[in-house]
């Protein structure tokens, strides 16, 4: 048994059911589960290992990421998709992702896993539905799992191609019984269930324009013969996406959910910007979740996510990352800040979100929305997983009197420390498990060779 104390911390944000701000504070843990949390003076001052937070230091839950694409990493600021809506980006981008092969997921997944957890990520949900060549999710759970990242994998897919009525080109779609097929074999094969898992699997047929509805149903039907396997997909991103939807379907986007079974605890929905009322509702009383992603959102200008009203009528929200080529960056922290501002200027309104919030959506948000109720805080008997912020540096300069609320209004650095399972995978700014200079170095030149169909 192994035993963990950080000690001397400046300020403690812990979002526990009393959402207790302490200073002078430390955390004590033991095989990776925190056991205390304190002032200095309650805890013990010894372990066998000990931070000392010398200085002035914010330490709060890490990240949870509810939605991402890793693989797009290779794929940053493509020229021909950097001034297109959702559809017309794809159909621009899908030719290039033809060419991944298995290296360029593996590789792909370690460079998103480290920018997410330099940047405090320490929980991500990733959505891989494209399995061009001899790619599979084994090659980004391998990557991830060398990164050290708390992981929820999802087996996503596309299999009504264009010449089905789809958008993706047939030659990206997969047969529907090899998908259910290969979807049961990777949840036997790695999903774990237990208390303060690294590792579980996600079913997440891509979106409605991209599958049949008979692949949701036995999708939703496969996830739920196994215990914590959770449901994933896109669902009302942009006004074409509701009007592929109607004239498909003849159902609104809430309406398509629910018809496929796709509502409920062990269900949440990417971007969901034009549910309508009705299907917020729904939503709430069914307790299905929603992923934000405000920078992709705007990047590709799908709209505005009333978040406010979902978060009133009680629906699960928890904040994405999405894709690095509708996003640009894995920046978590910097996710929850445009959060807070895009729902200010939605609503017209500078107190429909306050910094808290914003901090919350990113941690006890995440954790719901992923069914999880052992991640998201600093307390006993939580996962110890937690980040720190030094905020004797630049750019929190005049912000001291209210350093939680900095963290979030001030720019979305880098953090200093983070843990993940009680394990220091960020040590004074670096990540300890993988270099990255070399990593770096091999994921761009596999971006090159993708681009330019080698």
């Amino acid at each position: 048994m192994t035993t963990l104390l950080v000690k001397n911390i400046h300020t403690l944000a812990t979002m526990d059911d009393q959402r207790r701000e302490l200073k002078n504070a430390a955390i004590f843990a033991r095989d990776g589960v925190i056991e205390q949390v304190g002032t200095a003076a309650d805890l013990p001052d010894t372990a066998d290992e000990v931070l000392d937070l010398k200085g002035r230091h914010v330490v709060m839950p890490g990240l949870v990421n509810t939605h991402h694409h890793f693989y797009q990493t290779l794929t940053r600021v493509i020229p021909g998709a950097q001034h297109h809506e959702l559809f017309d980006w794809l159909r621009a981008l899908y030719p290039i992702w033809a060419n991944m092969g298995s290296e360029h997921v593996y590789i792909s997944a370690q460079i998103a896993a480290a920018e997410l957890m330099l940047f405090g990520c320490t929980t991500a949900s990733d959505h891989l539905y494209i399995y061009p060549n001899d790619c599979k999710l084994d090659d980004e759970i391998r990557g991830v799992q060398q990164v050290g990242l708390r992981f929820h994998a999802s087996r996503g897919s596309m299999s009504v191609g264009e010449s089905k009525g789809g958008l993706p080109p047939d030659r990206v779609t997969e047969d529907e019984n090899f998908i259910l097929k290969d979807s049961q074999r990777l949840i036997e094969q790695y999903h774990d269930n237990s208390r303060y898992s690294m590792l579980r699997i996600t079913l997440a047929p891509c979106s409605p324009f991209s599958v049949s509805q008979d692949l949701m149903r036995e999708s939703a039907k496969l996830a739920r013969n196994y215990p914590g396997v959770r449901l994933h997909t896109h669902l009302a991103e942009t006004k074409p996406d509701v009007e592929y939807s109607l004239a498909n379907f003849g159902l609104k986007p809430g309406d398509y959910a629910e018809d496929v079974g796709w509502v409920g605890e062990d269900v949440w929905h990417a971007h969901c910007v034009y549910l309508t009322d009705d299907a917020i509702d729904k939503f709430a009383r069914t307790g299905t979740g929603v992923a934000h992603c405000p920078c992709s959102n705007m990047r590709i200008a799908s709209g505005f996510m009333p978040l406010r009203k979902m978060l009133n009528a009680g629906v699960r929200v928890g904040i994405g990352v999405d894709g690095s080529a509708s996003n640009d960056t894995n920046n978590l922290l910097n996710e929850a800040r445009l959060a807070l501002l895009l729902a200010r200027v939605g609503h017209d309104d500078p107190k429909v979100l306050t910094a808290r919030e914003a901090l919350e959506l990113g941690t006890l948000g995440g954790a719901k929305v992923l069914g999880r109720d052992d991640i998201g805080a600093i307390a006993p008997g939580k996962a110890a997983d937690f980040i720190a912020f030094n905020v004797d540096r630049l750019t929190y300069a005049g912000a001291h009197h209210d350093l939680v609320a900095a963290i979030i209004f001030c720019n979305s650095d880098p953090v200093d420390y983070s843990f993940i399972n009680g394990r220091r995978v960020v040590d004074q700014g670096r990540i300890t498990t993988v270099d990255l200079p070399p990593l770096i170095e091999k994921h761009n030149k596999l971006a090159m060779q993708l681009v330019d169909g080698k």
